[in-house]
């Protein structure tokens, strides 16, 4: 992944935010050390937003579209109240092999229930409303992801998509391949849509924050 960001900024912002909590901290490490595709875990700073972004929708339900090894899910686990939930999906039993054993050293991780399986098949067996959604799965299905999320999605909820720059090659044309075409299309999708107000923030490699529109 290339870096959009300056690294030095990105740390300094980093510094300058939430701080991560021990069991954070100690999974990211461990997943940087041991898991082939660490990149893939989201980072102190974005973590940090994840977090604050809960809390601000004030969420008891939270629905997460890839959880690799859990770091995200946890950012969330801390944030809501003791009674919130967090359903999380994963298709990969190494990655959520990682995840599981940190929850269980965090005070928060019984709030994390984590579903194997596609993550379509788990979205269509679930019932909403859920206040906050965070897309960070295979890229091939975001269009699709972001169609079920819509109504699953709370009124007065938040959805965020990660990766939506894609190292920058959303600006190729035309698409190098089929996952920077899917992301291109999503992203024309969020654009278009009457439903919704979305902003697409530079944060790391690019995450939509999307809200439905009152009258939607």
């Amino acid at each position: 992944m290339t870096d959009l960001v300056l690294p030095q900024i990105d740390a300094y912002a980093a510094d300058h935010s939430l701080p991560e909590t021990p069991t954070r901290r100690a999974l990211r490490e461990e997943t940087e050390r041991t898991m082939e595709f660490a990149r893939m875990l989201v980072g102190p700073l974005e973590g940090a937003f994840l977090h604050q972004m809960a809390r601000l929708v004030q969420a008891t339900r939270v629905l997460e579209i890839g959880m690799f090894t859990g770091y995200s899910a946890l950012c969330f686990a801390e944030a809501v109240p003791d009674q919130g939930r967090v359903i999380t999906c994963e298709v990969d039993e190494e990655s959520a092999a990682v995840a599981r054993r940190f929850f269980a050293q965090s005070p928060h991780g019984g709030k994390i229930e984590i579903r194997m399986g596609p993550a379509l098949e788990t979205m269509a067996g679930l019932t909403g409303p859920f206040d906050l959604i965070f897309v960070d799965a295979d890229k091939l299905n975001y269009v699709n992801y972001y169609r079920r999320a819509m109504e699953l999605l709370s009124p007065r909820g938040v959805m965020l998509i990660d990766n939506v720059l894609w190292n920058g090659d959303v600006l190729r044309d035309p698409p190098p391949d089929e996952r920077t075409a899917a992301i291109q299309a999503l992203n024309q999708i969020v654009t278009a849509d009457a439903r919704v107000s979305a902003v697409l923030a530079t944060i790391r490699d690019g995450i939509w924050i999307i809200t439905p529109r009152p009258s939607a």
